[in-house]
């Protein structure tokens, strides 16, 4: 019961429940980047007209530079700095930084100055932390500035009399270059930070259920905690009722009303006894065979029309008797899941032993998994698997998303090495196999071993 409650809560949930929006950007952020850009441009602008002597239009660059910065020392008097941007502001801010960016290039030479390719920065941040519209939004408003400033910019003053001139097909490839890169970036640093935030998003969902599961295995300590608590003064309710029973013989109403207060905390006592007796039983299984970790696993799916044959080897070695882990029987019955849910007719859980290490291989008749995603199972967030030639609508969209990668890390917690493959031609259907080093698994929930029992 227990477990299927957490199952319920854990596995029937949609995987969008676990995928929080994208991460909005601090005001504090883009001022600093800003901040940064400004001080880059000046220290530009200095080496360039007194290191190297070039005649550029200095006041017209100052004016654009102290414009940016009398607009970074507003926003950073007026709002909150460490107050996150919605992404709309965001964008704005960093396609001001991209028009600033082209007004300095028009100035200093457009797409022949050699800082053309700053436009990539603002694109770049926008894809790392806003909406997928408006990074394609900023990435098209740099390409059109950078088209502008190809067609449209003062010279770039050159050393000698005659100033170097650079061929159109040179600018073509310079603008074709920055809008590749803008591109080309982008996409990347996106699909970064996505998969980063799906990897994020997937390890707080199995901390969670890892926190669950632990919780419930802690509500039987409370259980005998609250039962010892409990028995005190319950002890000394009934030993008052029953004196009080005693001296008011007489009364026979009376009588009557104490009698029934003294049996019913004396049934009051019995329960807690019986709580106690449960809790100090439940004690002998903190720590449970092999056999007995597979059977309780496989028990709650053994009503859904699927034939679960489970075989464990005799070896020449003892059986290993492993701590009663909640990652452990989690990981193993989510797996097992999945398996009942794809599986025709029939799913097969073997184990065996010996000195080294622990072994538990799933198998089923289903489908299979796909060849394409059969490297990338146990990835959050990941596909289904293919479609069974059967037509079974009732398998066929079970997920080996989320509940796949919580039950593969917490496995892989305890120290198990999880693959998935598929079984050999002519048969059909995938299969699990889990490995423990016989030390690890024998080993408490804390990574001190004990001995078997």
């Amino acid at each position: 019961m227990t477990d299927a409650m957490t199952d319920a809560l854990i596995i029937d949930t949609p995987d969008t429940d676990y995928r929080h929006p994208r991460q909005r950007v601090r005001l504090d952020t883009i001022l600093r980047l800003r901040w940064l850009a400004a001080l880059g441009q000046l220290s530009a602008i200095f080496i360039v007209v007194q290191g190297l002597e070039f005649d550029l239009p200095v006041v017209p660059c100052l004016a654009v530079i102290s414009v940016s910065a009398l607009l970074n020392l507003g926003l950073q008097i007026t709002f909150n700095p460490m107050q996150l941007l919605e992404p709309p502001h965001a964008a704005g801010l960093l396609a001001l930084n991209i028009i600033e960016l082209t007004v300095l290039l028009y100035l200093t030479g457009g797409l022949e100055n050699p800082f053309s390719y700053m436009f990539l920065a603002p694109v770049l941040i926008a894809a790392t932390a806003l909406p997928v519209r408006l990074t394609i939004m900023l990435g098209l408003l740099a390409v059109a500035c950078a088209t502008a400033l190809f067609f449209m910019h003062l010279p770039l003053p050159w050393e000698g009399e005659e100033p170097l001139i650079f061929p159109p097909i040179y600018l073509f490839g310079v603008w074709l270059s920055i809008a590749l890169a803008i591109g080309v970036t982008s996409l990347y640093a996106f699909q970064v930070t996505e998969e980063a935030r799906k990897l994020s998003d997937a390890l707080a969902a199995t901390e969670l259920v890892l926190a669950r599961e632990q919780h419930l295995t802690q509500l039987d300590g409370l259980a005998a905690a609250a039962a010892h608590e409990l028995g005190t003064p319950l002890a000394t309710i009934v030993l008052i009722s029953r004196e009080l029973e005693r001296a008011l013989q007489d009364n026979s109403q009376v009588t009557g009303d104490i009698r029934t207060l003294r049996e019913q905390a004396q049934r009051c006592r019995d329960i807690l006894g019986k709580i106690t007796q449960l809790s100090s039983i439940g004690s002998m299984y903190d720590r449970m065979k092999l056999s007995t970790l597979i059977e309780e696993t496989v028990a709650p799916h053994r009503d859904f029309g699927v034939d679960i044959k489970v075989r464990v080897a005799v070896a020449a070695s003892k059986e290993p008797v492993g701590s009663r882990n909640p990652a452990i029987l989690y990981g193993v019955g989510n797996i097992l899941e999945n398996a009942v849910d794809f599986a025709r007719n029939a799913v097969e859980v073997n184990a065996w032993w010996n000195n080294e290490t622990v072994e538990i291989v799933i198998s089923d008749d289903g489908p299979g998994f796909a060849p394409d995603i059969l490297k990338r199972i146990g990835e959050p967030y990941l596909s289904r698997r293919r479609s069974g030639e059967d037509g079974q609508s009732g398998n066929q969209g079970g997920g080996l998303g989320l509940g796949v990668f919580i039950a593969r890390t917490l496995l892989e917690r305890t120290g198990a090495k999880v693959s998935f493959t598929n079984r050999t031609f002519p048969d059909h259907g995938a299969v699990v196999q889990i490995v423990w080093p016989r030390r690890r698994f024998e080993a408490s929930e804390d990574g001190d071993e004990a001995e078997p029992v």
